[in-house]
């Protein structure tokens, strides 16, 4: 017989959480949406300094505390750092949400490798180092809630992301091996899937282009931050206790069949 499932009642109950990428868009919104369950809430950023103010302020007006580090998590000492300075100020990790992410795109005949590595180095590489980190802890407390962001842009690909939808891809099999690795101990292992979000990167791109990305979806609409954030709460919570391995979508049906 498996372990008893959790009682069934409030999401989140005041545990440790990290963030990755989180000075804006949808990892704010996980953050947020997280600190509005009543959890303590870490998170990291790389360069944008105002926008994790930002944020941490948001997870503040939450109720919550909040923790803001600077770190690169493709770098695998900056990811030792970050963990330590989390547990020493709150105890071990119990909720892990891997949203940071960059994108290099170009055509593949004249992708360099840099573009290649750096792409794969923080979207895939730095997801595994954090679950890496974490899982130790997580597996001592028989307990954990891991979430990769993923992205549409993995199952249909686009022209000049060979890379981004590489690694984006590639956070799937991680999720299901980590997911069936770490299942006997309570620990589960899901990814989110968001389609096109609106971002300020998104923000400033043409109105033509707004208008046909917005008609290759079914629900003819960008998404929010929010809506994504949603999600990736509840699978962070005790009644999302027993999905492991899932993709999820967020992404208005453009994904739909894949």
């Amino acid at each position: 017989m498996g372990q008893r499932p959790p009682p069934l009642g409030n999401a989140l109950s005041a545990r440790t959480a990290f963030v990755t990428g989180a000075s804006r868009g949808i990892g704010r919104a996980a953050a947020v949406a997280l600190a509005d369950a009543g959890n303590r809430v870490a998170f990291c950023y790389s360069r944008d300094e105002d926008g994790a103010k930002e944020t941490q302020s948001a997870i503040e007006a939450a109720g919550a505390d909040a923790l803001a580090i600077r770190a690169d998590v493709g770098d695998r000492a900056a990811v030792d750092a970050a963990f330590d300075e989390i547990e020493s100020a709150w105890g071990p990790v119990e909720l892990l949400v891997n949203n940071a992410g960059i994108a290099n795109d170009g055509l593949v005949a004249r992708m360099s490798d840099e573009a290649w590595d750096d792409v794969i180095r923080v979207n895939l590489t730095g997801a595994f180092s954090t679950i890496r980190r974490a899982t130790g802890r997580m597996m001592r407390a028989r307990f954990g809630r891991i979430v990769n962001v993923s992205s549409v842009g993995a199952h249909i690909g686009g022209p000049g992301q060979a890379n981004y939808a590489a690694a984006k891809a590639g956070l799937l099999g991680l999720s299901r091996s980590v997911a069936k690795e770490l299942a006997p101990r309570g620990i589960t292992c899901n990814v989110v899937a968001p389609g096109p979000i609106v971002t300020s990167m998104t923000e400033g791109m043409p109105e033509d282009w707004h208008e046909r990305a917005s008609a290759a979806v079914p629900l003819g609409r960008f998404g929010t931050p929010e809506e994504v954030g949603a999600v990736v709460a509840f699978l962070c919570s005790d009644p999302a206790g027993y999905i492991t391995g899932a993709l999820v979508p967020v992404d208005g049906g453009l994904g739909m069949g894949h």
